[in-house]
C-alpha cells in the first residue's frame, strides 16, 4: 500500500458497533455532546537533575492524583546524552519510574528494568509489566514480589529476568520510531524457516493457550482494587486477558477474543487476522484492557481496530469496530486505532477515551453505544498534539494524561474546558499579544 493511501485520513473516523445479538450499525459522529479539553501547557514542570523522558508506555494515578510515568531511558539517543558527556548542557539518562505531583512538580523516582505497561495501588505498590508483572515498594523502589511466568521463551529461550542494561555514559540507542518503519527504512522480517515453525509447534504444545501464568510479554496492567484483582494484558498468541488476586498474584481467571475460553483460543494464524470486512475470530495484537466502576472491563485490540466489552468473568458482550480494513482508510497495521482505553471519571463513566497511535489523536467514545462523539489532537510536535500517542489515563478531576512513544517522549495533560483552569486557559487564549 503506498503513502498516499495513509494520507487520505478522513475527518470522521467511522464505526460499526457490532452487538452482542448480531445487530450491526453503522453510524459517524453523533449529534450527542462530547466533553472539551484544553491542553494545559503548565504540566508537567522541568524535571530535575537534567533528566529527559524516553517513550512512555506506562502510566499510573495514584490515590492523590499524582501520576507515576513508566518510561524507556533506553530509547534516549546519544544526541539526548550529551551531558553525561560534559559537551551539552542535556541531558541525562533518568530513571525509569518518575513520579509527578498533580501541581506538576518532581516528587520522586525509583528505577527499574523496563518493560511495557503499569499501574498503582493504594498502599504505595507498583505493578510493571516485564515480560511479567513485578511489585515494587514505591517508596523504596525494592521489588516485593511477582506473577508466574513460564521459564522459557518461544525457541527454548531461557525466560531471564529483566535488568537495567549496563551502559556507557553518553552512548544512546536507536530512535524509538525506526522500530515502526515499514521496509526499506525499517527492519524486514525474516520469513519463518521449517525448523522455527516447528519449535513453535513444540512451544505452543508445551505451553497451550490455558497455561495460566504469563507467556507473552506485556501491554498493559491495570488494578481494581474495589475486587482485589489485577488485569494483565498477555500478549501470547496476539492477546490473553488474564486476571490475578492482588495479594497473592495467583491466576484466576482469563479468555480470549469474544470471551473464548482460554483453552479454545485458536494456534490457526488465519483466525489473526481480518477476512475482507470481517473482524478476526481472535485477537490480533497490541491488546490493552481496563475496566468500568459498573463492572465491564474493555480489551483494546489495536492491530484489529476494535475495543472488546465484557463481564468481570470474561462474558462477551459487545464490540466496537473502528474504520475496519476494506474502507477509505484502508488496513491500519499495528499502529491502529484502537491502542488503548481509559474511561471518563464522571460517576457514570459515560465515555471511553481511545487513544489513537495510527492519527496521533483520541476518539471520545459513547460508552454505552460506541458511537464516536469527537476526537482531540493531531500528529505533530506542539502543546496537544501528539507524535506516538501510545497511552491516556484519567485522574479524580477528570484530567487527560496522555504518554507518548516515537520522538515525543512525554507526558501531556489536557483539563477539562469547563474546569476552573479549563476556563482560565480559554479566557487567556482569547488575549491578543
Amino acid at each position: 500500500m503506498s503513502d498516499q493511501k495513509y494520507l487520505r485520513l478522513p475527518v470522521v473516523i467511522a464505526i460499526a458497533v457490532v452487538i452482542a445479538t448480531g445487530l450491526t450499525l453503522n453510524g459517524t459522529v453523533q449529534a450527542q455532546s462530547a466533553p472539551r479539553y484544553k491542553f494545559d501547557p503548565d504540566w508537567p514542570k522541568p524535571l530535575p537533575n537534567k533528566w529527559k523522558l524516553g517513550g512512555v508506555i506506562g502510566l499510573g494515578v495514584d490515590q492523590d492524583d499524582n501520576i507515576w510515568v513508566y518510561h524507556r531511558p533506553t530509547d534516549l539517543t546519544s544526541v539526548e546524552l550529551e551531558a553525561e558527556l560534559g559537551v551539552s548542557d542535556c541531558c541525562v539518562r533518568p530513571p525509569s519510574m518518575i513520579h509527578i505531583s498533580k501541581d506538576g512538580s518532581y516528587l520522586g523516582s525509583f528505577d527499574a528494568p523496563q518493560g511495557h505497561g503499569m499501574d498503582v495501588d493504594d498502599k504505595g505498590f507498583a505493578y510493571l509489566g516485564q515480560d511479567t508483572v513485578r511489585k515494587y515498594d514505591t517508596r523504596t523502589g525494592a521489588l516485593v514480589g511477582e506473577i508466574a511466568r513460564t521459564p522459557e521463551r518461544p525457541g527454548g529461550i531461557p525466560n531471564r529476568p529483566n535488568r537495567i542494561p549496563e551502559r556507557i555514559p553518553g552512548q544512546g540507542g536507536p530512535a524509538p520510531t525506526t522500530r515502526f518503519l515499514k521496509p526499506p527504512h525499517g527492519p524486514t522480517p525474516a520469513p519463518q524457516t521449517a525448523e522455527q515453525a516447528s519449535a513453535m509447534a513444540a512451544f505452543y504444545a508445551k505451553y497451550p493457550p490455558s497455561t495460566p501464568m504469563i507467556v507473552g510479554t506485556l501491554e498493559e496492567i491495570r488494578v481494581d482494587e474495589a475486587h482485589n484483582e489485577l488485569y494483565v494484558a498477555d500478549n501470547y498468541l496476539d492477546g490473553r486477558v488474564l486476571v490475578f488476586d492482588l495479594d497473592t498474584l495467583a491466576f484466576k481467571r482469563g479468555w480470549g477474543a469474544y470471551g473464548k475460553p482460554l483453552a479454545e483460543i485458536s494456534l490457526d494464524r488465519e483466525d489473526h487476522e481480518w477476512v475482507g470486512s470481517t473482524p478476526p475470530k481472535e485477537f490480533q495484537g497490541h491488546l490493552t484492557v481496563n475496566y468500568s466502576r459498573d463492572g465491564y472491563v474493555y480489551a483494546a485490540d489495536r492491530a484489529a481496530d476494535r475495543v472488546q466489552v465484557f463481564t468481570r468473568e470474561g462474558e462477551f458482550v459487545r464490540e466496537f469496530v473502528f474504520s475496519p480494513p476494506g474502507t477509505e482508510r484502508g488496513e491500519t497495521g499495528s499502529r491502529g486505532v484502537a491502542g488503548g482505553v481509559t474511561l471518563s471519571a464522571d460517576p457514570e463513566q459515560r465515555y471511553l477515551y481511545v487513544a489513537d497511535m495510527k492519527n496521533n489523536t483520541i476518539w471520545f467514545v459513547n460508552r454505552s453505544n460506541g458511537a464516536v462523539l469527537d476526537r482531540y489532537g493531531s500528529m505533530g510536535e506542539n502543546g496537544g498534539q501528539f507524535f506516538g500517542l501510545e497511552l491516556a489515563v484519567t485522574d479524580s478531576r477528570n484530567n487527560i494524561y496522555t504518554g507518548e512513544v516515537f520522538a515525543g517522549e512525554r507526558v501531556q495533560r489536557l483539563v477539562p474546558a469547563d474546569s476552573p483552569r479549563g476556563r482560565l486557559l480559554e479566557q487567556l487564549a482569547t488575549l491578543q499579544p
